[in-house]
């Protein structure tokens, strides 16, 4: 093969093998951002539905009677509702370092990526909140 066939074919092999990778990390960096942000908006009807499947389970494993059903059911919401509780109490906590976080990353940056961060902070603030009101929490 001559000097200059070879070169072609050499950088057609490269040009392959880029469009390759990049299609593959394409394909993976979608997977990831799709099961994050699918996941999230999908959470709490796939969290009622192993729950229920887990109830289910148990009722039918254990050979439940309608009455043990009500009171294991009863318990379990019980349950629920202390971890809601918890949840509430617990999360105050977490923003103060949040905030000083959030201080200190501000510090690093220009005034013109200050305003993006504050954008993306608030943004993020905001899918927070809509989140807890979706669960029911404060």
């Amino acid at each position: 093969m001559s000097g200059a066939g070879g070169l072609r074919l050499k950088i057609w092999l490269v040009l392959v093998a880029v469009f390759a990778f990049g299609c593959v990390t394409g394909a993976a960096l979608d997977g990831l951002y799709r099961s994050r942000a699918g996941g999230r908006a999908e959470r709490g009807e796939d969290d009622r539905r192993k729950s229920e499947a887990h109830f289910e389970r148990m009722r039918r494993e254990l050979s439940l009677t309608d009455e043990q059903a009500t009171r294991v059911r009863a318990v379990l919401d019980e349950t629920r509702d202390e971890y809601r509780r918890l949840r509430a109490e617990v999360r105050p906590r977490f923003e103060e370092p949040r905030l000083k976080a959030r201080a200190r990353i501000r510090e690093l940056l220009a005034t013109e990526q200050q305003q993006k961060f504050d954008a993306l902070t608030a943004e993020r603030d905001a899918h927070r909140r809509e989140e807890q009101q979706r669960r029911g929490e404060k």
